[in-house]
């Protein structure tokens, strides 16, 4: 029971209802295409842990990841742990690269110099839902206090106190995640018009049912063609079903505004079901674990140190990452992170696709 903390986290995975979308059609590997550098004269960047570049740490974070701020984290790409969840750089920092941009710092560890080009905002286990709602209902699984609603005061607190300098939020890209929330009570997802955003991207969910936590959790459920719990991708995809329906309301009372849908389910599918030709030999299973199916123990996750009672091992980082889509049993590598960017920026995997952004701001490559 010492670990019933730990599992308390993981229900937030498992909340959605089932319906399919149809998939893009397959095209062989490309590299991302070059986007035009300094289009946007600032990234905004919100979400969960798949986006958080540092607000939370090992103290703060979900409890069931409660070790990010340890090595292995962050060894791929910075050599050290930088409480990003992953071995190296996420997508958005892919997204910030490309179009010329330094890393986005994160909002709560930087001060305004380190801002010029943005901040993020993304704070690992973050719901979509406020916190309250989960206190009111008796939910009682371990969850942060924070949701979009905070990080959102955050950006208005930073807004006004941008010394004096008025922030250009027309001419600024906003990147949004959705953190996975009660299909019924699936709010809108933060368009920012208010603020006079008129460039978004609003990322869904991947295969929830894919991710080895869930594989975990649900031993005994039934499993697709890549061995994931059917009912959990199920879920994820009922969940950008309603995403993407609450997306199309917003373009039609907002026509001035650009708001993109990235497919991370779809383009999650397309890399599984082509692991090879991304150069993927571990499409399921656990780079940093600590044995047992799929290499993951809620009990022993990657950097705690623990050791875990079914397998005896402590968990380590695996010799080739760049092998593996999973990082720590619910978080992507470096590897996979860049092929979900490759999707993303140049082979249909957002809708409308990303030079709709370029082409509404009248930016050149």
């Amino acid at each position: 029971m010492a670990n019933s903390r730990r599992c308390a986290v993981c229900p937030l995975f498992l909340l959605i209802v089932m319906v399919l979308l149809g998939f893009p059609p397959l095209t062989p590997l490309a590299a991302a295409p070059a986007l035009p550098r300094g289009c946007f004269s600032k990234i905004f960047a919100f979400g969960d842990s798949y986006t958080d570049t540092g607000n939370t740490d090992s103290m703060t974070g979900p409890s069931a990841f409660q070790s990010v701020s340890n090595l292995p984290y962050g060894e791929t790409f910075f050599h050290r742990p930088t409480n990003r969840y992953s071995d190296g750089r996420l997508v958005v920092d892919f997204l910030a690269q490309a179009l010329g941009h330094p890393l986005l710092p994160p909002y709560l560890h930087s001060k305004e110099l380190d801002r010029e080009n943005g901040a993020n905002f993304a704070y690992a286990g973050s719901t979509a839902l406020d916190y309250e709602f989960y206190v009111k209902n008796n939910v009682t699984f371990d969850l942060t206090n924070t949701s979009l609603q905070t990080q959102l005061h955050w950006f208005s607190s930073f807004l006004e106190s941008s010394g004096g300098r008025a922030v250009d939020v027309g001419s600024a890209l906003f990147w949004s995640p959705t953190p996975p929330s009660e299909p019924s009570r699936l709010r809108t997802p933060p368009t920012f018009s208010s603020k006079g955003a008129k460039y978004i991207v609003v990322q869904g969910l991947p295969l929830l049912g894919c991710l080895p936590l869930t594989m975990f959790l649900a031993p005994n459920d039934a499993r697709d063609q890549f061995g994931c719990v059917k009912n959990g991708n199920a879920r994820a995809y009922e969940h950008n079903s309603l995403l993407l329906t609450k997306i199309q309301a917003l373009r039609a009372a907002n026509p001035d505004a650009v708001i993109v849908f990235a497919d991370y389910a779809n383009a999650h599918r397309r890399i599984l079901e082509h692991s090879q030709l991304f150069g993927f030999e571990e499409p399921i299973s656990t780079c940093c674990g600590s044995g047992g199916p799929q290499n993951f123990d809620i009990a022993a996750t990657c950097g705690s140190g623990e050791t875990s009672m079914v397998t005896s091992q402590k968990a380590k980082a695996c010799a080739n990452p760049r092998a593996s889509i999973i990082w720590d049993g619910v978080h992507f590598t470096e590897a996979m992170n860049n092929a979900l960017w490759g999707l993303f920026s140049g082979e249909g995997y957002c809708s409308p696709t990303l030079d709709a952004l370029f082409i509404k701001k009248r930016c050149t490559h």
